[in-house]
């Protein structure tokens, strides 16, 4: 069996170290490249939303990425989930939003699911694929949505204290109300590490583990 290649599409620069270091643990032997744009994540915050021009640029990357020899391709930017998901239909081979498997898993862990984000352009795509996992495993649940307003704002002006402050604040009120909980953002996964193991009385889930182990799943399959 020849080695496998995974195509990963990302929105950050900062999401290189952390995904390779995930795929080093789980998909040993599997061979990884990264096409990396910070301009389109750039683009949806700045329209508020994810503009067809922006959507169709995400395409090309996952075509690009299926040119040069990827097996499978995951994206790991939740915001643009929706263009993820319409490449996936051009695409000869199997392709992936991050936040797909965290939803599965969450959808199959309880009822009251929760959502938290410091952007409302990834908050709005989250809990819609969320509904829509739901309804394809035929759950019935019920979505709590919470925006940590400010707080990317603070990230991205160099105050990551009051950012991970602040999202503690709505995780630690969060976990009180629901059966799961999911990170919207990778970057909000640290804060995670900080809390106290009395306010983490519910699973809290983010994307870039649970997907790795996914494509374990599907890349190292016997």
């Amino acid at each position: 069996m020849s080695t496998p290649t995974l195509g990963l599409i990302h929105t950050s620069a900062t999401l290189v170290p952390v995904f390779q270091q995930l795929c080093n643990e789980y998909l040993p032997g599997v061979q990884v490249f990264n096409i990396v744009d910070d301009s389109l994540i750039k683009n949806v915050i700045k329209c508020g939303e994810l503009r067809p021009d922006n959507a169709r640029r995400v395409v090309n990357y996952v075509g690009s990425a299926e040119a040069a020899g990827a097996d499978y391709i995951m994206v790991t930017c939740s915001s643009i989930g929706a263009a993820v998901e319409a490449s996936a239909a051009l695409t000869k081979v199997p392709v992936l939003r991050v936040d797909q498997p965290m939803a599965d898993q969450a959808v199959q862990t309880g009822k009251r699911i929760g959502v938290i984000a410091t952007l409302p352009t990834t908050l709005g795509p989250t809990s819609d694929l969320v509904r829509r996992r739901a309804t394809a495993a035929g759950k019935d649940i019920e979505l709590v949505s919470v925006l940590c307003e400010g707080a990317f704002d603070a990230l991205m002006s160099g105050d990551a204290a009051t950012h991970d402050a602040m999202v503690a604040g709505a995780l630690k009120d969060l976990v009180t109300k629901v059966d799961v909980v999911l990170l919207a953002q990778a970057s909000m996964a640290r804060v995670v590490d900080t809390l106290a193991p009395a306010d983490k009385q519910v699973p809290i889930l983010a994307s870039p583990g649970i997907a790795v182990q996914h494509l374990a799943k599907e890349l190292l399959q016997a």
